[in-house]
């Protein structure tokens, strides 16, 4: 057997798991399992079946990620490009931002590290928003004036 049709089997197997505790939620009702706990279990076991179908997924797309990369070095190039040019636009958000201790509504304290590591993203998250926007205008004049 190749590991194609073992994929296969393995994802027949769990959709046809996850179906089963569909079913028997859809067959219980809300209202039973907000009223006894006992039920509560079922939905739990749902709860498993996707958490293992999530591992099973990112696991599967970083081995191939991590195998397609270094397989073409090329692409690991541009791959370390894009990951140091975000780094920089992280830590050009965070220099430009200013922590204040802040009081929150709970009654805890936001130490001024913390406030400028959010802030800093906010910022971060602006500085890409306009970079794509920019590169979107650019590339689409670009387009429209090369007709």
């Amino acid at each position: 057997m190749d590991i194609q049709k073992i994929i296969k089997i393995v994802a027949l197997v769990i959709g046809l798991v996850a179906v089963y505790f569909l079913v028997r939620i859809i067959m219980i009702g809300d209202e039973a399992i907000d009223a006894d706990v006992a039920n509560q279990g079922v939905v739990s076991s749902f709860i498993t079946v996707a958490l293992i179908v999530l591992a099973i997924a990112t696991i599967a797309t970083v081995i191939f990620s991590l195998v397609n990369l270094v397989s073409n070095p090329d692409k690991l190039k541009k791959s370390l490009l894009s990951v140091g040019v975000f780094a920089l636009i992280m830590l050009v958000g965070y220099f430009i931002s200013s922590g204040q201790e802040e009081i929150l509504n709970d009654g805890s304290t936001l130490t001024a590290t913390q406030s400028q590591m959010i802030e800093g993203a906010i910022k971060a998250f602006y500085i890409l928003i306009l970079l794509a926007a920019g590169l979107m205008l650019f590339f689409g004049v670009k387009k429209t004036l090369s007709k």
